[in-house]
């Protein structure tokens, strides 16, 4: 049996275990879920470690069983260069929201059930390479997002996040599902397969004509653009995420999200090149709204976990950027940037977690000065802004380096609207809040820092992997390169090697 397919069921069967325990078993249910998402962890670490670059162009790790053979179903998993960072970031990050969710009180048993399905359901999607279960892993993941913002949801506003989040996702879920049953009737009856490389295969020897395209290519672009939080369908994100419980936040910002992003280029791109040409410029302009307009709003905040949100929006307008480039470079990056984002966006939202425990508010005109008492948590959190601002040394830094390289052979103007968007505006809001969070001459009682080494594992791991793939992008660049490569060839647009300045940023 394929190890992926242990990485997303070791979560999935410790919930099931966890339904069989009372409730009154707390210490019992926390180290069901923190040894169970520890050794899917540990085992996304083998498949990195193992994974062999020399054939990153092929999937590895490989297990299929019919499933629905008359239908064209099966179970189908398989790891290359795009998805390998993306399992690991993912097990990653799921780890870590465990190794934080003692925050929550009540009905925990149900809680941790429902974080263990949103876990194993987004890293079985990521494994997964047959349509049905690819959806069917997303919907088991995203659904316990509207449950657990319901029940353990923060804020006077967490209705109104829990209505609109819902009807948000539930429109573009549905919109995906549209796009794959069209994309699906497309094949003769004895060849129909939702089996991604035998759909890959099929499109590539027999183009899909241009009236299919022109009505599956939008469905699929805006529902995973609505999953992705593309503007303008994006208000659902930092309302849901600065009402939702901190794992939650963690797992749905980090990963989860990330899910759309994958769909387009794994399914939409490939399968339909000609509209993704004809797309790409309408997407260009659509991410500057992202990156100029997210950003702005996020200047606008005081609200930490507000300011964060619209800051992890913004970050998604880059990974389309790269996806409009329609290039190996460009793509490159939006993975890149896909990884970076989910250490970093789980990283911010378990930090201001711990603040809002802490100091019991998220506002940051009534902080200030939390640095003398909160000399872990301080550090941490300035070194995430930083990362935040993409500052070199960080894993967002190469990615958005190649982002901009892909997308300037587009069009310079918006690629030098993305940069100012990056270096001022993002500049601007983060190194506020950390200037009003941290620094200042408040003084503060009944609050501390996190003194134990447990304690500090989770946001040390999350920030250890940020800093490792930004000295080293290489360890994902060089594999991810491979995969997109013949994506690239199948879109036919005009490729660009890497220059010699991107290739420099990518080895640092």
């Amino acid at each position: 049996m394929s190890p992926l397919t242990y990485i997303f069921l070791l979560p999935l069967l410790a919930a099931l275990v966890i339904l069989l325990i009372p409730g009154n078993f707390r210490f019992v249910i926390r180290c069901i879920a923190l040894l169970a998402t520890f050794a899917s962890l540990v085992l996304a670490v083998v498949v990195f470690c193992r994974f062999d670059g020399a054939k990153a162009d092929g999937f590895q790790f490989v297990q299929q069983l019919d499933w629905a053979s008359s239908l064209g179903i099966s179970y189908h998993v398989g790891v290359d260069g795009i998805n390998l960072g993306l399992i690991l970031m993912g097990a990653t990050v799921v780890f870590a929201a465990v190794c934080v969710a003692r925050e929550i009180k009540t009905r925990e048993k149900e809680f941790y059930i429902l974080l263990l399905m949103m876990g194993g359901g987004i890293l079985g999607a990521f494994a997964s390479l047959d349509l049905f279960f690819f959806y069917f892993f997303h919907e088991l993941a995203l659904v316990p997002t509207f449950i657990m913002i319901g029940l353990w949801g923060k804020g006077e506003n967490k209705n109104y996040a829990t209505f609109q989040i819902t009807l948000y996702l539930s429109v573009g879920a549905l919109l995906v599902l549209l796009g794959f049953l069209a994309l699906y009737l497309q094949l003769p009856l004895h060849d129909r397969t939702l089996d991604l490389e035998r759909l890959t295969q099929y499109f590539k020897a027999h183009p899909m004509p241009q009236a299919p395209q022109r009505l599956i290519f939008p469905l699929l672009l805006f529902g995973f653009g609505i999953l992705v939080s593309l503007w303008p369908f994006h208000t659902w994100a930092p309302l849901g995420y600065s009402s939702a419980p901190t794992s939650t936040a963690m797992i749905h910002a980090g990963v989860l999200k990330k899910f759309g992003l994958y769909g387009l280029i794994r399914v939409a791109l490939p399968m339909m090149p000609n509209e993704a040409q004809h797309w790409a410029n309408i997407i260009s302009v659509l991410c500057l709204g992202n990156i100029l307009y997210c950003g702005l709003v996020a200047m606008r905040q005081r609200n930490l976990n507000l300011l964060i949100g619209n800051s992890s929006v913004a970050h998604m307008g880059f990974a389309f950027l790269g996806i409009a480039s329609l290039g190996t470079i460009g793509i490159t990056g939006t993975v890149l940037i896909m990884v970076a984002h989910g250490f970093l966006a789980a990283l911010t939202f378990s930090l201001s977690g711990y603040l809002r425990d802490e100091v019991k508010t998220l506002d940051m005109n009534q902080m200030g000065g939390l640095l003398r008492k909160l000399p872990f948590i301080g550090t941490v959190m300035i070194m995430a802004m930083l990362a935040g601002c993409g500052l070199p040394g960080f894993a967002g830094f190469p990615g958005e380096v190649l982002v901009l390289f892909g997308a300037w052979q587009r069009s310079e103007v918006i690629s030098a609207m993305a940069v100012w968007g990056a270096l001022i505006i993002a500049g601007v809001y983060m190194l506020r809040a950390i200037r009003d969070i941290w620094h200042g001459d408040k003084a503060w009682t009944g609050i501390s820092d996190v003194t134990t080494l447990w304690r500090k594992v989770p946001y040390g791991l999350l920030l250890g992997c940020l800093i490792l793939f930004g000295f080293c992008p290489r360890l994902l660049t060089d594999n991810i390169k491979a995969g997109v490569a013949p994506i690239v060839r199948m879109v036919g647009a005009e490729d660009i090697e890497m220059t010699p300045i991107a290739k420099g940023h990518a080895a640092r």
